[in-house]
């Protein structure tokens, strides 16, 4: 059987230490050195980051987010296990793990460590899909006689060299299609390497949860149940045919999966799909001036985005969470796409206008979706507002000025509310 040590990469027979350093971080399979799509996760990413910047909370719980009002965006291991999560309310993760350090999250950093990891996937394949900051799926086909290695040896290295050179840890997942890889990428956390091989693959899945789908959410998996389907063995019993007729274009990929089958290819320029920015408040509020100065920040950073991707979108989408963490979502696709601030603030507004709802609300966002290229934007105008035009000349004039002299320039007054 195909052995690998983790430590000093040597290819080794299968055996439970590595004889040429005597580590006993060794990984066999018997296909570790044919399979070569892999999926790398980082290791609580931004936490992990922090840590590395301030030695001092090595050891400590560390939870990344906003203030007591806010939400978790990711937590160090040591809080994980007091049973903190990503996305839990941040009064919910201090009742948990009341001696955790809060600290804001810094973009920058994240942004600059991603940035040095993308750079040492890119020495080894140009085929790589970032799904986020921390995470990444990555297409060796090919690449073993350029790097005189298999895959697994280099994505071995990709890792060492991160703890390394970069202070930080991530998990690899290697597999024979994109499902399988991620899958695969959580079985070891953290600091793993984990292998799902094709002749394994219905034996491992077998008595899986179906929630190890990537994109089943507590919805979709509330559904599954009401069928009865709990596990990929579950899902085996189910004809194609029938599993469409229940759940849509959901089913056929649901019984692609149930065998292990991905056929999905790693995408290197994947589309952006939608642009949007939200906001929880540090107090609930059901104030309309508040709440309408909200939405005009966020409709502006959403038309900065869009400019400077230069991109526009068609369909505008007002998102809004009740104290009691209710969301409610409203969208209306517009004429023509639009990358105005001013266009999306209105769109948003009007939404906004139109619930049933008073509130007291804890955040609010707003974005737009079915992404255009920036030269479609705007063409029509709106024929029912003779001072649209108007208003989008004095915008690209604004846009001008901050260009210019910075994004502080110009502010508008409902900016300040």
């Amino acid at each position: 059987m195909a052995a690998l040590c983790r430590d000093c990469l040597s290819e080794i027979p299968q055996h439970r230490r590595c004889p040429a350093c005597g580590s006993p971080r060794v990984l066999a399979h018997p296909e570790l050195f044919d399979l070569s799509i892999a999926h790398m996760d980082c290791d609580a990413f931004y936490a992990s980051v922090e840590k590395r910047d301030n030695p001092a909370l090595n050891g400590k719980p560390v939870i990344i987010g906003g203030g007591r009002r806010g939400v978790v965006s990711t937590a160090c291991y040591v809080a994980r296990i007091r049973g903190v999560r990503s996305a839990m309310p941040m009064f919910q993760a201090l009742k948990l793990c009341p001696e955790a350090v809060i600290i804001k999250p810094r973009m920058d950093a994240y942004v600059e460590a991603s940035r040095a990891i993308r750079a040492m996937m890119e020495e080894l394949t140009p085929a790589i899909e970032p799904l986020s900051l921390d995470e990444a799926f990555l297409d060796m086909t090919g690449t073993a006689r350029l790097h005189g290695a298999p895959p697994a040896v280099m994505l071995a290295r990709l890792v060492r060299r991160m703890k390394n050179e970069l202070g930080l840890t991530g998990s690899i997942g290697l597999s024979h299609n994109k499902f399988l890889a991620k899958v695969a990428s959580d079985l070891d956390k953290p600091h793993g390497f984990s292998v799902i091989g094709k002749a394994g693959t219905q034996d491992f899945l077998r008595d899986k949860p179906v929630k190890l789908i990537w994109g089943v959410g507590a919805v979709t998996q509330g559904a599954l149940e009401k069928a009865g389907i709990r596990t990929f063995s579950d899902l085996l019993r189910w004809e194609k045919e029938d599993l469409i007729v229940r759940f849509g274009g959901m089913g056929e990929r649901l019984w692609h999966l149930a065998r292990g089958q991905d056929r999905r290819r790693i995408s290197a320029h994947e589309p952006v799909k939608s642009i949007s920015k939200e906001t929880t408040f540090s107090d609930d509020t059901s104030d309309v001036d508040i709440l309408d100065g909200h939405i005009w920040r966020l409709s502006e950073q959403v038309a900065d985005r869009a400019k400077a991707k230069e991109l526009a979108g068609r369909i505008v989408t007002l998102k809004i969470k009740r104290s009691d963490f209710r969301t409610l979502t409203r969208r209306v696709s517009l004429s023509d796409p639009t990358q105005l601030a001013d266009r999306i603030y209105r769109t948003a507004r009007a939404l906004f206008d139109q619930l049933d709802d008073t509130g007291p609300f804890r955040l609010i966002g707003c974005g737009i979706s079915d992404l255009s290229a920036a030269a479609e934007a705007d063409l029509a105008g709106d024929l029912l507002d003779p001072h649209a035009g108007q208003r989008s000349k004095a915008e690209r004039a604004t846009d001008a000025i901050r260009t210019r002299y910075g994004a502080k320039a110009i502010v508008k007054g409902r900016a300040l509310r």
